[in-house]
């Protein structure tokens, strides 16, 4: 017996052999499916179980498309295929309808758990050339009730049984598609391939030819006008009368065999037996020629879907040798008896029959298998049954019968009876799992049965059950959501019930039917209802007073009243437990077996954006129908970068806006990420709103491993640009005579601006909030972009019209401004000459405008690596596949701005100046003509670019014949931060004006610089930078605020009204700063002022936080010695505070009274005087810090002067050895910029040190540079000057010399955690903050901890250097108190690893302008991957510094770490080695431009080697040094000398 299911097919033909050349192995049969639908499709919708776990098929199609293979049906030769990853349950066939109405060919990879719900979309997909690849399911022993459910939806279905079969029914399925313009269903069993070997690769010249790519083409022309979903559009499938055409090997000759229309409304073809005993006669009637009538063209018959796919088969079976048929059998000829197989064991069956014995009962039994189907032809059946087949036995795998008789058992029975065969009985078996090694005894039992002369129908074979399965898509929980449901935790405590939560025991209930919202609403009404009955149980046993005691009667009707308040009966519910457990009765036993409903629970529903679709949206219409009062959590876990993949043809319901229309529901739009303190808000407000609450929660979702730092970003995205807005929506506020509705953030999408404006709420809100005004009345998409390119343009050529001269336009892409300035600068020099210049950066550039241009040249500098600028991609991303653009006409030249040492290593060098160098190639490319050939300026060059800038320009002169003008003007001198100070009137500038501007989040340039001064920077978010800048928005300006705070030292109270300030008027976070003291982010402009007053209302100030003035003075925590402590910090404020700027700017700015006014002593006419400043104030920042030996936890020798307290022999403070011209900014690359150490001046006493402390910065004011702000510091000064002569010119003008230094020494660095006592008998406790961020997550409530403590704290907080934080000054009687509340808030953990209590980092991304890489965000994880590798050599506890920076700035300083990462690019990091663990020695360059991988690659073996070779307490910067691995570092002067990276010479 040979069983045709392709495992014992022999023959191979040339061409299949030229396919096994290939040499690529099929293993799978999801594979074979996935490579023939990425092939054969223009888009592939891939369901899966999760976003973050692919099914069977999509990890190979992910691959093909991340290999950029390319399709074969493509329009466009070489294009991708687009692949839709859908979730199983949100709906995904509602992803066919877009791209299959367009005109482009659609395939779905899926399992069969996806069919049956989508049925209402089978029907109306059938008239598509649409195909559905069905992996049965559940695995091992699926269930085919699936596809039986779903066989009269009017698809064809095709069968296969074997890998090989999997791939030919694949490719056969695509072609039939195309060819009869109907739906294909694919279904396999993979189980049944488990066994088969590995098979080669179809070939692609005979796949093309099998599809037919003239029935492609047409059918992707046939698009059918947009109509809704839900709605019929008319489509029918009609056969064409074309001859047909006889395949061959070599060519394809199958005819054109479809017309695809949409003529008529008539049914299609449903399968049906019916249909196929009626092909014979399905010709159309014929028409007399002589009518002035059209025909009708015939609809797609049955017999017109068999003519198709034997064409298909037969063209097959010509390149490969395999042959198919509608229905396969296998066995004699002779046979009387067969079975008819409808389940995953054909091929067993098929193996044990050909292995059958003379003797045994089914010896020379047949085996008959459906290839095809639906349609079902019973016709084609019967031909295939030998006339000598007297009983067949039906086996049909169904686990979910619905009839009493099995849907193949009536196919079969049907066909046979209307036949002319010889069957005489039809005998139905329900099939269940048959093993391997039971086959035998299943088929003996069946054959048996059949034999009987009154056989049993519906016999059962094998078990009912299969092996147990891996779930893959049941429904789980992804690990990120669990924010949320901790957060109601949080809140709610043992209040909360959670009716629908996954791993709920739900009796005989699926996870997926528990887990619906129709379950959960079901589940918890059954709630309410046994509270209600639990309610009248207390009443009645208050009543009957059947208690041994007497006091549960009191308190239960005392309860009982209070049943429906949450708060007075959670207040009872102590109280009455507590009676009724010292009671012990029967009825009071009774009652506290339901204990739990003495509190009013929270009820929630909790799901995921899936109930956003069809298939939830009637479970959450119920709830808000109902009135009930029933809360909603409901996850929507969609990125913001995904959110264009889910089209917008799947019809997924905004729940929000659908419950506001019920207008009887509380609805929230919250995003954890983005306000926690909004989160918490709108939980509370939906427990207690008495109805429906709806409360839509944001976390977006890509898999299990991802970053922190990737979901903010996403969040952040998603909320600030309106795609989720925040809001809160309370019907309950009208009673109130409050509004409904709050925005809670500053922008929502058009859809909710139209509900708004329906009610008229958007115009209150507008006019409650006016700084949201602009915001939410603007319509958002990227043509926004392409219009103010087209008007900018068009503004600029008007202007232009009535000059002449020779047309020059000029395009830059900066990130620092530079390339910027010189494209402003040539095109005042062009106009100069008489040339009508424009000037405008790349990105607002129409890109379509280029070849029209006469003369044009591009400015640009080089970013990350080898990269354009953000301002220069979009325009670099236009033209560099452009292949239409013709610039013959086009005269141009291109200038880069670069630095070839910035990636020393060879292999890098390609990055120098590469976006210059790729322009001007590609300009040349496209035929234009070189005004001058590519300028390169270098960095490295004594006068840094302007040196290749100076030959490049006069060539451009040259070239547009105006090299020699007589007459030009005198250009101004670039403006400098020196003029800018001069011309502030000390410090006012136009800040007032500024901030007044509602136009715009920004402020000018200058004022900018003048805003440090008075403790605040403006940044912008650069997380959403991009997408800001493509709807045509500014960037997210915002502003960061400083306090100035000497010594770190605050009050509770002050830390409360930080806390307030950080929520209210910030972005719900405080850090910690290096400087030890408050800082924070996300500060808008309209909110700047208030901040600044409640800054100043708390005692605290920002002026000369930040600036060209003396900065925030640190001083040691020093906990363990309270006294000694006092006395220096003491020392800290008075310099702090004798060296405060005079001007009276700060407080005329930002403190005016409610008027804005403030009443001036000398009337209007104020004339500021700065004694120590002058009106230049000095030529950088100036940073003071002292020490306290042994700690030198403020990294002393980092500092302009650095002081360090000396302790005389009585322990009291005697005065200071001062170091001064220490300092941490540096410029890669840039070897005359280094970080420096302090160098020893001498000793001062403490009633002189402020006094010392000014005479050093007043010889910096006048011998510091200030022309060159990268030379302006106080270090070089010193290195300039020398040594002896600073200190001289200090000593002369303070008419005092210093002493000799007295002697000292330092331990560590690093702060030590956790509780010690003072001198004083005090207690004190660090907390580890970890880069100093305060902040609440839903795992750790940090900033609510904090909070709390300080509101019953009755000491102090010292905030450290280090940015970690000590609560000071606890008495023992406190001490319990603080310690409950520690743990409660699991602040009181310090038992990290050494490395990362001893880590710090600077903010970096996304607020910081300056920042090259990440830094805060993601040092933790870097860390977090070097911990495993430190617990394997015992280093888990070692104190190991390393520090973090986005920038060479320096302001985590990490010059002076052990190990330290600089940013250089996103990503990439230069790596130092070799700092003092004491804060004394810098570090020295070991590797430039490193990424994640390299950076671990080199420390864990290191590592390894310290903790295997290091000496007694040697530490590890000092063991880098003493193995050999990098070189000592002995001053700021030699920290470019000796590096561990060799720079490449140049060649």
């Amino acid at each position: 017996m040979s069983f045709l299911f392709g495992k014992a097919d022999s023959s191979v033909s040339k061409s299949e052999s030229d396919m096994a050349a290939q040499n690529i192995q099929i293993r799978t049969p999801e594979e074979a499916v996935a490579r023939i639908a990425y092939l054969a499709s223009d888009v592939i919708v891939s369901v899966q179980p999760s976003q973050g776990q692919d099914s069977a098929f999509s990890s190979h199609l992910k691959r093909y498309a991340a290999r950029k293979d390319p399709g074969l049906v493509a329009t466009t030769a070489g294009s991708v295929p687009e692949i839709q990853s859908i979730r199983h349950n949100t709906d995904p066939l509602l992803s066919v309808f877009a791209p299959i109405r367009s005109g482009r060919l659609t395939s779905v990879t899926t399992t069969s758990i996806t069919l049956i719900p989508s049925i209402t979309h089978l029907y109306k997909l059938a008239s598509y050339p649409v195909v559905i690849h069905v992996s049965l399911y559940p695995a091992h022993f699926p269930d085919y009730s699936s596809i039986t459910a779903i066989r009269n939806s009017g698809w064809t279905f095709l069968q296969s049984e074997s890998l090989q079969e999997a791939q030919d029914m694949a490719i056969t399925a695509h072609a039939l598609a195309i060819r009869s313009g109907k739906g294909v269903i694919h279904f396999f069993d993979p189980s049944s391939c488990s066994r088969d070997k590995p098979i080669a690769a179809e070939d692609s010249t005979s796949l093309s030819e099998v599809l037919n790519l003239d029935d492609i083409r047409r059918c992707q022309a046939s698009s059918v006008l947009e109509s809704g979903i839900y709605a019929d559009d008319g489509r029918v499938v009609v056969a064409s009368e074309q001859p047909e055409r006889r395949p061959s090997a070599a060519t394809n000759t199958l005819a054109d065999t479809t017309v695809l229309g949409a003529s008529s409304k008539a049914p299609s073809s449903e399968g049906s037996v019916k249909s196929s005993q009626q092909s014979n006669s399905s010709a159309p009637p014929s028409v007399s020629s002589a009518t002035t009538i059209e025909a009708a063209p015939p609809l797609v018959t049955s017999e017109d879907i068999y003519k198709y796919v034997t064409l298909i088969w037969a063209q097959l079976k010509a390149v490969t040798g395999r042959s198919y048929n509608a229905f396969e059998w296998s066995g004699p000829a002779t046979a009387e008896k067969a079975i008819f197989v409808f389940g995953s064991d054909a091929g067993l069956f098929a193996e044990a029959l050909d292995a059958a014995k003379p003797d045994d009962i089914y010896a020379k039994a047949g085996l008959i298998t459906a290839r095809l189907y639906r349609p079902w032809l019973g016709s084609k059946l019967l031909e295939v049954i030998p006339k000598s087949a007297k009983r067949i036995a039906v086996l049909e795998q169904i686990s979910r019968k619905t009839t009493k008789w099995g849907p193949l058992l009536i196919d079969i029975l049907t066909s046979v009876k209307s036949g002319f065969g010889g069957v005489e009985t039809v005998v139905g078996h329900q099939l269940g799992f048959i093993a391997p090694d039971t086959v035998h005894q299943a088929l003996r039992g069946i054959f048996q049965n059949l034999a009987s002369e009154k056989p049993l129908q519906n016999l059962e074979v094998g078990k009912t059950s299969g092996p147990d399965d891996t779930k893959s898509y049941g429904l789980e929980k992804p690990k990120v959501e669990t924010a949320y449901t901790k957060i109601l935790d949080q809140l709610f405590g043992n209040r909360v019930y959670i009716a629908n939560a996954l791993g709920s025991n739900n009796t005989g209930v699926s996870s997926t039917i528990a887990a619906s919202p129709e379950f959960g609403f079901g589940s918890l009404l059954a709630r309410k209802e046994h509270r209600q009955r639990f309610v009248k149980q207390v009443k009645e046993a208050a009543s009957t007073g059947s208690f041994i005691t007497e006091s549960p009667v009191n308190w239960l009707a005392q309860w009982a009243a209070n049943a429906e308040d949450t708060k007075k009966a959670g207040e009872l519910a102590d109280d009455v437990i507590a009676r009724l457990e010292t009671d012990g009765s029967s009825i009071a036993r009774d009652l506290l077996s339901s204990k739990g409903l003495f509190r009013k629970e929270s009820l929630w529903l909790v799901g995921s954006d899936a109930w956003s679709y069809d298939l939830g949206n009637s479970g959450v219409h119920h709830v808000l129908a109902s009135g009930e009062n029933v809360n909603m959590l409901i996850i929507d876990s969609t990125p913001y970068s995904d959110r264009a993949a889910a089209d917008a043809e799947r019809r997924k319901k905004d729940i929000g806006l659908y419950a506001m229309n019920f207008g009887n529901a509380y609805v929230a739009s919250t995003a954890v990420y983005s306000s926690y303190t909004q989160v918490l808000q709108a939980m509370l407000e939906a427990d207690q709103f008495n109805g429906p609450a709806v409360v839509l929660a944001y976390l977006p979702y890509f898999g299990e491993h991802d970053s922190p730092l990737t979901i903010l970003q996403e969040t952040k995205k998603a909320v600030d640009l309106g795609y989720w807005p925040l809001y809160r929506w309370n019907p309950e506020n009208e009673t109130k005579g409050e509004p409904n509705f709050s925005l809670d953030s500053e922008r929502v999408k058009n859809e909710l601006k139209e509900f708004l404006d329906r009610d008229n709420k958007l115009t209150q809100l507008m006019r409650r909030e006016p700084v949201f005004a602009a915001n939410v009345s603007q319509d958002f998409g990227t043509e926004v972009r392409a219009q103010q390119r087209r008007k900018a343009r068009d503004a600029y050529n008007q202007l232009l019209e009535g000059l002449f001269g020779a047309p020059l336009t000029i395009l830059f892409a900066s990130d620092n401004g530079n390339a910027q300035s010189l494209a402003k600068r040539l095109g005042t020099r062009g106009r100069a000459r008489g040339l009508k210049t424009v000037v405008m950066a790349m990105e607002d550039y129409p890109v379509e405008d280029l070849p029209k241009e006469e003369n044009i040249v591009f400015i640009t500098s080089t970013a990350g690596q080898g990269e354009f600028p953000q301002n220069g991609k979009p325009f670099w991303d236009a033209v560099k596949d452009n292949t239409d653009l013709d610039l013959a006409s086009v005269n141009y030249s291109v200038f880069g701005l670069g630095d070839k040492h910035y990636w020393p290593r060879k292999e890098d060098r390609v990055y120098y100046n590469k976006p210059a160098k790729d322009l001007d190639r590609l300009l040349a490319n496209f035929g234009g003509k070189q005004l001058s050939e590519v300028g390169l300026g270098d960095d490295q060059d004594p006068d840094g670019y302007q040196t290749g800038y100076s030959l490049w320009e006069p060539n451009i002169w040259q070239a547009l014949g105006v090299a020699n003008v007589e007459g030009l003007p005198e250009e101004p001198a670039p403006l400098t931060n020196e003029d800018i100070k001069l011309a502030s009137n000390y410090l006012r500038g136009t800040i007032v004006e500024g901030l007044n501007d509602t136009s715009t989040g920004a402020i000018s340039a200058s004022d900018q610089q003048l805003t440090k001064f008075h403790g605040t920077y403006m940044q912008d978010d650069r997380d959403i930078r991009d997408e800001r800048k493509a709807q045509g928005l500014e960037p997210a300006y915002s502003f960061m605020i400083r306090c100035r705070l000497p010594g770190g030292v605050a009050s509770p109270q002050q830390w409360v009204q930080m806390d307030d300030i950080s929520t209210s008027l910030g972005n719900e976070t405080m850090k910690l700063t290096t400087r030890q003291t408050f800082q924070f982010h996300g500060v808008v402009k309209g909110k700047l002022k208030p901040a600044m007053q409640a800054i100043n209302r708390s005692l605290m100030t920002t002026i000369a936080a930040c600036g060209d003035v003396n900065r925030n003075v640190m001083c040691s925590s020093l906990p363990t010695q309270s006294q000694y402590h006092k006395q220096v910090w003491a020392s800290s404020k008075k310099i702090s505070d004798h060296l405060l700027p005079s001007t009276t700017a700060y407080h005329e700015i930002w403190l005016t009274d409610d008027n804005n006014k403030k009443t001036q002593v000398a009337g209007n006419a104020v004339q500021d005087f700065e004694p120590l400043y002058g009106p230049t104030y000095l030529p950088r920042k100036f940073k003071i810090t002292i020490a306290i030996p042994p700690h030198n936890d403020t990294d002393v020798y980092a500092h302009d002067v650095g002081l360090i307290a000396i302790k005389g022999d009585d322990g009291q403070l005697a005065g200071f050895n001062v170091l001064a011209g220490g300092g941490m900014g540096a410029t890669h690359n840039n070897k005359k910029t280094y970080p420096q150490t302090g160098r020893m001046m001498g000793f001062v006493s403490t009633d002189e040190v402020h006094i010392a402390c000014e005479k050093i910065m007043l010889v910096q004011r006048d011998h510091g540079d200030r022309k060159n702000r990268k030379h302006a510091r106080l270090k070089y000064t010193i290195d300039d000057l020398g040594v002896d002569v600073f200190r001289s010119k200090v000593e002369a003008l303070w008419g005092k010399s210093f002493e000799a230094e007295r002697p000292f020494h330092f331990k560590s660095n690093v702060d030590t955690f956790g509780w010690q006592k003072d001198d004083n008998g005090l207690n004190h406790f660090t907390f580890f903050i970890e880069n100093g961020r305060i902040e609440n997550t839903a795992d750790f409530q940090m900033k609510t901890g904090l909070r709390e403590i300080a509101k019953v704290h009755k000491g102090e907080f010292r905030l450290t250097g280090n940015q970690h934080l000590i609560l000071s000054n606890v008495a023992d009687e406190d001490l319990p108190q603080m310690k409950e509340l520690l743990k409660k808030y699991k602040l009181d953990n310090v038992q990290f690893s050494g490395l990362r209590l001893s880590s710090s980092a600077c903010v970096a991304f996304p607020t910081c302008g300056l920042a090259m890489a990440e830094s805060e965000r993601y040092l933790p994880e870097l860390i977090t991957k070097l911990e495993g590798c430190l617990e394997e050599n015992g280093l888990g506890k070692e104190s190991i510094v390393m520090r973090m920076t986005g920038c060479p700035n320096g302001c985590a300083r990490p010059w002076l770490a052990e190990v330290a990462f600089v940013g250089k690019a996103y990503g990439a990091y230069n790596m130092y080695l070799g700092g003092g663990y004491h804060g004394q020695r810098l570090n020295k360059l070991y590797r430039a431009s490193i990424k994640e991988d390299e950076i671990l690659a080199i420390m864990k073996p290191l590592l390894k080697r310290y903790a295997l070779e290091r000496e007694e307490d040697e530490h590890f910067g000092d063991f880098c040094i003493r193995a050999g691995v990098i070189v000592a570092t002995k001053g700021g002067q030699d920290f470019h000398e000796n590096t561990g990276e060799e720079e490449f010479e140049d060649e």
